[in-house]
């Protein structure tokens, strides 16, 4: 586990919802949701780029064991790590928006850099 936050969820929800949410930032670029979820994704997202910068048939099925659609990893060993080749980590940045205006929670955005 990444982190310590338990995000309300018991250990297999948690990592279902942290796999989905990585997947779609990773799909789309960038994703707005609270800071504490912010922060629970970034590390995920970031080793499944240098997975993909490593460019090799394991790497690519531990990052495939994680991310849960096929076409999203083949983007991310494509597209997405060929992009960071130079640089050594630090591949998103998280950006604070406010608030959500429902239950006040801190929001925050995502995104690659």
């Amino acid at each position: 586990m990444p982190g310590t936050r338990k995000l309300g969820k018991t250990t297999d929800q948690r990592m279902a919802m942290l796999r989905q949410q990585v997947t779609d930032f990773l799909d789309n670029g960038k994703m707005e949701t609270t800071v504490t979820r912010c922060k629970e994704i970034k590390p995920l997202a970031e080793k499944m780029i240098t997975l993909g910068k490593k460019n090799d048939l394991a790497a690519y099925r531990q990052a495939l064991a994680f991310i849960t659609r096929e076409d999203v990893c083949q983007k991310v060993f494509k597209e997405i790590a060929p992009k960071y080749a130079e640089r050594n980590g630090g591949y998103t940045r998280i950006i604070r928006t406010g608030v959500r205006r429902g239950d006040a929670a801190e929001t925050a955005m995502i995104e690659l850099v």
